[in-house]
């Protein structure tokens, strides 16, 4: 194998790790928290106030430090990861603002904890809407465009996702738990945009 194949495929296997941990991290917490306490919790970030907080914190961090190894095709893809990098790991080191009360000391981190949040999911919509569906050839693969559509439709769900989330936050608390599954489908749309660049889904044939 050559070093410029061994790299193509390194940055693979970089690209479907990101993609499995953003795949499994709601299913595991979700299920995680069911089984142990019975319930679902009112949105992904509440669940580092849980039996799982060690695997959310884990997982988010782990996703930052891919984010910031990685390196695109240019100098905005690498900034942009990055800033990924640095906002995933922002918010599982600064927890959301506890449900039943807090300090006011607990509420500015809680602000801090949405403000990586949000660059964090506005990254990765970026990441698929524009930096994904760029190509260095002429002439893409017929691969590479329905890759091209699966990033868009995942880019566009998460911003769907983030706007519909600031909906959810200012009507009044009901037990549909709408920012959980807003927060999970966009998380789901993260990994499967990148597990479809890491070509473990629709992969050119070589």
């Amino acid at each position: 194998m050559s070093q410029q194949d061994s790299l193509v495929h390194s940055y693979l296997f970089l690209r479907r790790a990101i993609g499995f941990v953003g795949v499994l991290l709601p299913v595991v917490l979700v299920v995680g928290v069911l089984l142990t306490r019975g319930e679902f919790l009112d949105s992904i970030s509440g669940y580092y106030y849980s039996p799982m907080r060690d695997v959310f914190i884990g997982a988010m961090c782990a996703v930052g430090a891919f984010l910031l190894s990685y390196r695109g095709y240019d100098g905005l893809d690498n900034a942009t990861a990055s800033a990924a990098g640095v906002a995933a790991v922002g918010l599982a080191l600064f927890p959301t603002t506890p449900r039943d009360g807090h300090s006011p000391t607990q509420g500015v981190v809680g602000v801090v904890h949405l403000v990586f949040a949000s660059v964090f999911f506005l990254a990765l919509a970026y990441f698929c809407l524009v930096l994904f569906t760029k190509s260095d050839q002429t002439r893409p693969t017929p691969r590479k465009v329905q890759r091209n559509r699966v990033y868009v439709v995942c880019g566009w769900v998460i911003l769907v996702c983030l706007a519909l989330i600031v909906v959810a936050n200012v009507l009044p608390h009901t037990d549909l738990h709408l920012a959980l599954w807003l927060e999970s489908a966009a998380i789901l749309a993260f990994g499967f945009a990148w597990l479809t660049k890491g070509e473990a889904i629709l992969g050119d044939v070589r």
